[in-house]
């Protein structure tokens, strides 16, 4: 693969992720949040203060899904600790990349992209 290629590929990836990223029920806060430390699911359902993080309500099983998302697109990883893989993520150097170009809050997408998004998240589970 060229430099051209490989940069295109990038760019493509970072678009991507910015795109989906506004369909998520996140936050800004939430991905500076996994950019200075790792979190679990259940660890962000738990948290008092977890409406700073999110738009809406969900509980753990529904973050995981989320979080295996942000993984695909990468934005987030796994942690890794002494054992291994971890339940808790944290943003990759994409994924803050594309957080930082972001002015303000995080943009919500309109009903029409978020079915689009969901059919395409799901697409392959069938």
């Amino acid at each position: 693969m060229t430099q051209e290629m490989t940069s295109l590929s990038n760019e493509n990836s970072r678009l991507r992720a910015t795109k989906s990223i506004s369909c998520l029920p996140f936050k800004k806060e939430f991905y500076e949040l996994i950019d200075e430390t790792s979190i679990s699911s259940d660890a962000l359902c738990q948290r008092s203060d977890w409406q700073r993080f999110v738009f809406v309500p969900f509980g753990p099983e529904r973050a995981e899904e989320h979080f295996l998302w942000l993984i695909k697109i990468g934005v987030a990883r796994r942690e890794v600790d002494g054992q291994g893989l971890t339940n808790r993520i944290r943003l990759t150097p994409m994924g803050r990349d594309v957080i930082k170009q972001i002015p303000g809050e995080i943009p919500r997408a309109g009903i029409r992209a978020k079915i689009a998004e969901n059919f395409l998240r799901h697409l392959k589970k069938f």
